[in-house]
């Protein structure tokens, strides 16, 4: 009994093995060839390295985001901190296009009847002049020298004087095309670059650009004899126009008129609208941040810039001609009629002659580019004919 029990185990001991060697045998034959290996596994780890690579995107987006919000907070504090950011977006004097031009040489622009000049208002303070006689002269300035141009502001034709805008130079492209315009319409043209404008030397400001001003129409005056001397400013001119006026009414020697094109109420608010303002692209990002106006608009304040035309006019006592376009993309055109509503209510001009002149979007005169109209010879000798005849009564 106990043979047929040990007979038995020993035969399942067998059976178990036999299955056991199968089972290997079988896990044996169903190992994958080494290719098959390898590419398995490396679609394993391909799959693992999407999720790596995702996670490392994610990681550096988050820095992206993290870096842009700390700039977002530090810009405010940077302009309220250094308010020359301000200063310099206003004045753009380093922006001097058109480039490689030599300002001693008017007549490289097409200025053959025109002379240039030096003049100092300050010590330390010299500015690059433009002289531009009546198209009538232009063949008895052929060759002449700075002693016969000055002479010739004594003869009978007018004088204008030119203050222009923000950026660039007295040889800016369209400002020649304005000189040229005026010339042909039998007026003198004398503009200037302010002190750190062009090649004139000095640091710009609003008392600085004011003054050297004020110096030119001195210069213009002790020269022109009892001829007719008006002021045309343009976008930030007109701050300097309106500043220069304002002074010499109230010393009582005052323009027979003064033109302003595409000007602004005060620069806080042109600031809002100036394209390459950071007041103006801050308004756009921080529209809804707190405190607006003391970091972004306190801070042009602060360098001392006003051009407040919406205040100086109520102290002007000459005619007022304002030229706008409708399309102005850098001074809105709101602004200069908001200005010529101050200025026409104001007693200051009870006894002159106030006028707006707008140009239809149509037109395409934008910012810079009313003196393609056809129609200004004689807006401006209507408005300046009546000019004259207020002057002498």
């Amino acid at each position: 009994m106990r043979k047929r029990n040990e007979s038995v185990t020993v035969e399942h001991e067998r059976s178990a093995a036999a299955s056991l060697d199968k089972g290997c045998s079988l896990r044996h034959s169903l190992r994958l060839p080494p290719a098959a290996a390898a590419a398995a596994a490396a679609a394993d780890t391909g799959m693992k390295r999407p999720l790596g690579r995702r996670h490392g995107l994610w990681f550096r987006l988050q820095k992206l985001l993290l870096w842009l919000l700390g700039v977002y907070i530090a810009i405010p504090f940077l302009v309220k901190l250094c308010p020359a950011i301000q200063a310099k977006l206003v004045f753009l004097n380093f922006v001097r296009v058109p480039y490689f031009i030599d300002l001693k040489r008017p007549q490289d622009q097409g200025l053959n009847h025109t002379c240039n000049y030096y003049l100092q208002p300050e010590e330390d303070v010299t500015i690059g002049v433009w002289h531009t006689v009546p198209a009538a002269l232009w063949k008895n300035a052929r060759g002449k020298d700075q002693l016969w141009f000055e002479d010739a502001l004594g003869s009978s034709h007018p004088v204008i004087l030119y203050l222009h805008g923000n950026a660039g130079t007295r040889g800016g492209d369209h400002r020649v095309e304005l000189y040229k315009v005026l010339s042909s319409l039998g007026y003198h043209v004398v503009t200037f670059d302010y002190r750190g404008w062009g090649d004139s030397i000095g640091s710009p400001s609003e008392r600085g650009m004011t003054y050297d001003a004020l110096h030119v129409f001195d210069w213009i005056k002790a020269r022109s004899g009892e001829n007719r001397v008006y002021i045309w400013g343009h976008s930030l001119g007109t701050g300097v126009a309106t500043n220069l006026v304002r002074r010499l009414c109230e010393r009582e020697t005052p323009p027979d008129a003064l033109i302003l094109e595409s000007p602004f109420t005060n620069i806080r608010e042109e600031a809002r609208s100036h394209p390459f303002s950071v007041a103006n692209l801050s308004s756009q990002i921080y529209r809804y941040f707190p405190g607006f106006d003391w970091f972004f608009l306190d801070p042009i304040t602060t360098s001392g810039i006003k051009f407040a035309n919406d205040e100086n006019v109520k102290y002007i006592s000459c005619s007022l001609l304002i030229l706008h376009a409708e399309d102005d993309p850098v001074v809105p055109f709101h602004l200069g009629k908001k200005l010529y509503s101050i200025a026409a209510s104001s007693r200051s001009f009870r006894d002159y002659k106030v006028q707006f002149v707008p140009f239809h979007t149509d037109l395409g005169y934008r910012h810079k580019y009313i003196y393609r109209s056809p129609e200004l010879p004689r807006i401006l000798r209507e408005f300046l004919g009546k000019s004259e005849h207020e002057h002498h009564h």
